[in-house]
């Protein structure tokens, strides 16, 4: 399994860190390791869920890109 951080922008409280949590534990192909202030460490079987999880922490209202 493959390990990556997204940096993730505007997240200021608990609540966010709690709205990022569940809308990446509710996608299949994620495990989510930590979430923290503008941060989240996943592991994903493929690359294709890096793409996925941007995706749905775009339509719930954060700024996401991988970390280098």
């Amino acid at each position: 399994m493959a390990e990556f951080t997204l940096h993730i922008d505007g997240m200021h409280c608990g609540s966010c860190i709690r709205r990022v949590t569940q809308a990446l534990t509710a996608t299949e192909g994620l495990k989510v390791e930590e979430v923290r202030l503008g941060a989240a460490r996943l592991s994903a079987a493929d690359k294709a869920p890096v793409d996925l999880a941007i995706a749905i922490l775009t339509k719930a209202g954060y700024t996401a890109h991988l970390e280098q």
